[in-house]
């Protein structure tokens, strides 16, 4: 049975991956569950799953949490924080650690798990955005391994030469073309978007998300980010990578080679199956995903991604082309942005004005080491904030 540890748990992915670990009894040993701050779901977890530590990074969350645990007489250790994430992401019991909590605060667990030696079930996005050349650096050093879970980037991974990260040129590879459904609003007036609610931009079409990773799809920063991650996983230039938009989300990704040959990964569009494929990669298990059935679904429709539509998505393509910087602020940005989308305090189009208003100041230095990247995503967040305060006004 191989350890593993959910950074994430109470998450969709994490909710997903026990799913898949439930489906393949004896094969996987739940080690370690984090959370942020929903204690019961945790709580629940905690009691099927028996693993040794439970993680939240709300102190009260986990005060409750522990208590609950002492009640039940469950042998669960509790912790709080941002240290006990790291550790429960290293833990010499763990093999595999599932890499889904959202945004910059997945970064730091995430790169103790590489440090580790870890498997990296690499569901955060943003921890190769931000800090991409740190995270392959440790994985190389510890001897870790990556396996992506985005289903855009884990149908890349399938159709690239085996392991995923032999030299794009080598391989002949010539193009990598990344599907996005278009969310909520491809066909929505472009005078309507002004007046889009935070309810409305959750209601995703195809997939079952959280709020936050749900705006970025409706924005389409969400492909826009994993334009930048693409780049830094599978080593190609921004002028490499391409996005189709593809409403029914049954083709994730494509890959094209020099002879012509473009290799396509399909499935319903459910994260069971990258997060089964990367769990047992190189073998196959049950993901409990039901089979694609072609002849239903009777025709897939392809069309370009429009700018206009979505200038989140040209924000993030100059921020591939910039230096490793750009995408810290572009990242920054986003998640302040979104999160005050949210709340109420800024309107739906209002988002790419306050990323566009952050990258404009950017002018580096580039950072080098993890203390910069921490420092100009704290800058960029302090920049969006002010941004969003003139909004207000």
């Amino acid at each position: 049975m191989k350890g593993l540890a959910i950074l994430g748990a109470t998450g969709s992915i994490g909710v997903s991956t026990l799913d898949v670990v439930a489906r393949n009894p004896g094969r996987f040993a739940v080690r370690a569950l984090t959370g942020c701050r929903n204690w019961t779901l945790l709580l629940e977890q905690c009691r099927r799953f028996q693993p040794d530590v439970a993680v939240l990074a709300d102190p009260e969350a986990a005060r409750q949490l522990r208590a609950a645990v002492a009640a039940e007489g469950l042998s669960v250790e509790v912790h709080a924080g941002a240290e006990a994430l790291a550790e429960a992401a290293s833990r010499p019991d763990v093999e595999f650690v599932m890499a889904a909590i959202v945004g910059a605060a997945g970064l730091l667990p995430t790169l103790a798990a590489a440090r580790a030696g870890k498997r990296v079930l690499l569901a955060n996005k943003e921890a190769v955005v931000m800090a991409g050349g740190l995270l392959r650096a440790a994985l190389a050093e510890s001897g870790g391994e990556l396996v992506p879970i985005d289903s855009e980037h884990n149908a890349l991974f399938q159709c690239l030469p085996p392991s995923g990260d032999a030299d794009p040129d080598a391989a002949g590879v010539t193009r990598l073309l990344l599907t996005a459904s278009g969310g909520p609003f491809l066909d929505t007036p472009l005078e309507a978007l002004a007046a889009v609610t935070p309810e409305q931009a959750c209601a995703h079409p195809n997939w079952e998300m959280g709020r936050k990773i749900s705006v970025d799809s409706a924005t389409m920063m969400n492909k826009g980010l994993e334009i930048i991650e693409a780049c830094r996983l599978f080593g190609v230039g921004v002028e490499r990578v391409e996005v189709v938009v593809h409403p029914e989300s049954i083709i994730h990704s494509l890959v094209e080679y020099r002879d012509g040959s473009v290799l396509a990964q399909l499935g319903n569009p459910d994260m069971r199956t990258p997060i089964a494929h990367a769990l047992a990669w190189p073998e196959r298990i049950h993901s409990g995903v039901a089979p694609l059935d072609l002849a239903a679904r009777g025709q897939l429709s392809f069309r370009p991604a429009d700018p206009v539509r979505f200038p989140c998505l040209a924000l993030a393509m100059q921020a591939a082309a910039g230096d490793a910087g750009a995408p810290v602020a572009l990242n920054a940005a986003n998640e302040v942005a979104v999160a005050a989308f949210l709340e109420g305090r800024i309107g739906f189009t209002d988002i790419a004005a306050v990323i566009e208003s952050v990258l404009a100041q950017y002018a580096g230095p580039e950072p080098r080491d993890l203390d910069s990247i921490l420092a100009l995503d704290v800058h960029s967040r302090d920049a969006a904030a002010e941004k969003i305060r003139t909004l207000a006004l």
